[in-house]
């Protein structure tokens, strides 16, 4: 394992669960059926504003190249909540989810690169979501906007992945990157398939 194929190798350790998490039942699952401009705008702040908190933690126990990462990532989560939440026209509060929780769980570099690669690998399924609904709602602005938003959030997986290249140092700290990822993923595909449960969803089948 190394860096130029840690991604490749999660998408392909978790495909079934990342193709259902990039299905538009996403949506559904994330607002609970409300799938209200509102409500997909609130969501989608209060995830933002999560992952910042989660990130701006990190950088403050840690050092080196780790801070600096987990800095900027915090950087980029809060100017994401502020451009949602200047749509969505009012404060969102950070409503942490399977992944943020999973997140804060991790306590050095190596896991905690490791799972944002994974929560990466979600966030960018979950962003083409968003973009697809407000294009067909015809709101090409929004899409554009959700659109940069998910390159952003790619733009920091791979930074992610820098990040371990530097970090870790022998097989066993490349699979321990590789549990964390895999375990981010884990937490939000069981998220999804008990959101979807609890209202009658399969969640199973992709559309």
């Amino acid at each position: 394992m190394d860096a130029a194929d840690f991604r490749a190798a999660a998408e392909a350790a978790k495909q079934t669960e990342l193709d259902r998490l990039g299905s538009s039942k996403r949506l559904v699952a994330v607002t609970g059926a409300d799938l209200s401009t509102d409500t997909v705008l609130e969501r989608a702040a209060a995830s933002e504003a999560a992952a910042s908190e989660v990130f701006a933690g990190w950088a403050g126990d840690s050092d080196g190249d780790a801070a600096d990462a987990f800095e900027d990532w915090a950087a980029t989560e809060r100017e994401h909540y502020e451009r949602v939440r200047d749509e969505l026209g009012e404060d969102v509060a950070a409503e942490p989810g399977a992944v943020h929780d999973f997140l804060r769980e991790q306590t050095d570099p190596i896991s905690r690169a490791g799972a944002t690669v994974g929560r990466g690998l979600v966030a960018e399924r979950t962003l083409t979501q968003f973009v697809g609904y407000f294009v067909n709602d015809a709101d090409e602005p929004r899409a554009d906007l959700f659109r940069e938003l998910k390159a952003d959030t790619s733009e920091d997986t791979e930074r992610a992945i820098e990040l371990l290249d530097r970090v870790c140092e022998s097989e066993s700290d490349w699979e321990r990157a590789e549990a964390a990822a895999l375990g981010a993923i884990d937490a939000a595909y069981e998220e999804y398939v008990d959101a979807l449960e609890s209202m009658g969803v399969d969640a199973k089948s992709v559309c």
